[in-house]
């Protein structure tokens, strides 16, 4: 075993507490320095959140490693025995959607650290908040702190989406809060109801109690796992409770609705999470339990949101319906409760979040381009109505090639600032369509491909048919082509079309972390294999969970050090 295995072995169970405690510890400090040192507040929070991203990615290399231990590892914060005390727990999963998140978060602040932070008060601790109650969502091990990080999470994202106020953002907001106080009172109700017919809300003690639930209470049962989905549902923006995501999402500023594409893969994972941990196999009480509302709701959403799309010409709100169209390929895929489906699921996750993300920081730019040119900005790009002598178009067959100008068409410099804009929607817009190169396009053909291999597989579960099969097969086709019509009518409206408008201009601090998305985004193309490989690793620990069970189970408190009379 290597000294950097060691290493990681041995500060891996204390590395899990991190990605929670840092945040808090942060924006605790924050509020103390106050808005009045705000230049300040920019640096500790950028330095903050890429520390998480580093630690995070220490975890994901950790629970990888071949050599290591075990790939799910749990922590213990108050140092009680399971199932009694507070407990966290890592796997493939969770390491995956922490990395995820500190990506999505780190680049979402270097664009607001540009403008966006000055818009409103208390930005950086509302964005710590926000990122602890994401990454506390991803490592908890037990029901009822799953439902304290949601609300954590919530609680900021109230406060970022009415960052900059404005009458569009109240109103907003105004649904956006009205529907996740229903979505948690729905998930207090689910969790108060699975308590007091099991005695316990940790998860594995959870999964270990429900076969052994009587037959008397199954209809509570079955009812409380009924109220838990429909939460998470809500918060996975799954049809007909995702009305509010759009018009919350596009009307937030740029930055804070690339983070909020997060809060929807929260519920998704939520969804995973309890979905296999309660409903697996070995559970006769909940075998296999809204499996086919998984599949058929994922496929109405994905149509509804796919519909949606050709419907919006704003970029904001089409990114939105591409955040819809994500959580429905996924909801669909999980419900076909098969390792490699839900293995490429995780790839597309991966592909969308980052594309869906990143269009709406492109599409602020945009917006800025379509009302002119910030008084603000640093840089300006010079445009002339005359070309060097050397780019003019000569005259072909008595008659020049002539813009409305009197221009030449073919030569005229492009600013670099439209160029820059322009290359990143396109490129994200491709993703989002699923086309042929993109991580998007190999997600989906992992998926396709895997449900027509599992239908020779002796493995097949009797409830996947072919209707569901060919149903996913024609929707995943046809919600990239609706996408790729509605994102190429769009972008012939910004780019193609004569404007008489001067170019965005852009800071350096707005660029970056467009380069890193789409790079983030080229390097699932460059080197897929290994990722989808961890994905379906992942996939198939979530879906047979004993592993994760038996973790849990066995973790036991620290024992205290002995006295000076006991040594």
């Amino acid at each position: 075993m290597s000294v950097v295995t060691q290493l990681l072995a041995t500060l891996l169970p204390d590395l899990i507490v991190a990605p929670i405690v840092v945040p808090l510890m942060t924006a605790a400090v924050m509020l103390a320095l106050g808005e009045s040192r705000r230049g300040a507040n920019a640096v500790l929070n950028v330095a903050s959140t890429l520390g998480t991203l580093c630690v995070c990615a220490a975890l994901l290399v950790a629970v990888a490693r071949n050599d290591v231990p075990a790939a799910v590892v749990a922590y213990l914060p108050a140092n009680w025995s399971v199932p009694f005390g507070i407990a966290l727990a890592i796997d493939r999963l969770s390491a995956l959607m922490l990395v995820l998140a500190s990506i999505i978060a780190s680049a979402s602040l270097l664009f607001a650290c540009a403008r966006w932070h000055r818009a409103g008060v208390h930005f950086h601790p509302l964005f710590q908040l926000q990122l602890m109650g994401i990454n506390g969502a991803f490592l908890t091990a037990d029901l009822f702190n799953l439902f304290v990080f949601f609300e954590v999470m919530l609680a900021a994202s109230y406060g970022l989406l009415l960052h900059g106020s404005g009458r569009r953002r109240v109103r907003a907001g105004l649904h956006y809060l009205t529907i996740n106080l229903m979505a948690s009172t729905l998930f207090l109700a689910g969790v108060g109801v699975l308590y007091g017919i099991a005695g316990t809300l940790n998860l594995a003690d959870l999964a270990q109690k429900l076969p052994h639930i009587p037959a008397a209470d199954r209809g509570l049962l079955h009812a409380g796992a009924a109220l838990l989905g429909l939460a998470f549902l809500i918060k996975a923006a799954a049809w007909p409770l995702n009305a509010w995501l759009a018009p919350a999402y596009s009307a937030a500023g740029a930055p804070v609705a690339a983070l909020f594409v997060l809060l929807t893969k929260v519920g998704v994972y939520s969804v995973l999470r309890l979905w296999a941990l309660l409903m697996h196999g070995e559970t006769d009480a909940l075998a296999l339990f809204g499996a086919n509302a998984l599949v058929w709701g994922g496929f109405v959403t994905l149509t509804i949101a796919s519909i949606a799309m050709l419907a919006s010409m704003n970029v904001g709100r089409l990114a939105g319906f591409g955040v819809v169209m994500s959580s429905g390929t996924l909801l669909a895929a999980i419900g076909f409760d098969h390792p490699t489906v839900v293995g490429g699921a995780l790839f597309y996750l991966l592909a969308s979040t980052l594309a869906c993300s990143a269009l709406f920081l492109v599409g602020d730019l945009v917006e800025r381009a379509r009302a002119g040119a910030a008084s603000d900005a640093p840089i300006h790009v010079e445009q002339t109505d005359h070309l060097p002598f050397y780019l003019e178009m000569r005259d072909v067959d008595g008659a020049a090639n002539l813009d409305d100008r009197e221009g030449a068409l073919v030569g005229q410099p492009v600013p670099w600032a439209v160029a820059f804009v322009g290359v990143s929607f396109v490129a994200f817009a491709l993703v989002i369509a699923g086309l042929p190169p993109t991580p998007a396009f190999i997600a989906k053909f992992a998926m396709l491909d895997a449900l027509v291999g599992v239908r020779q597989a002796a493995e097949l579960p009797a409830r996947v048919i072919s209707l569901e099969g060919w149903a996913m097969l024609t929707l995943l086709l046809t919600s990239g082509l609706f996408a790729m019509i509605a994102l190429s009518r769009a972008g012939i409206r910004y780019f193609w079309a004569p404007q008489q408008r001067p170019p965005p201009a852009l800071r350096a601090l707005e660029c970056a972390p467009v380069v890193l998305l789409l790079a983030a985004c080229a390097g699932l193309v460059i080197a897929p294999a290994p990722v989808l490989a961890y994905a379906t690793e992942a996939a198939k620990a979530a879906l047979q969970p004993t592993s994760y069970i038996e973790t849990i189970m066995s973790a036991r408190p620290v024992p205290p050090p002995p006295t000076r009379g006991q040594q």
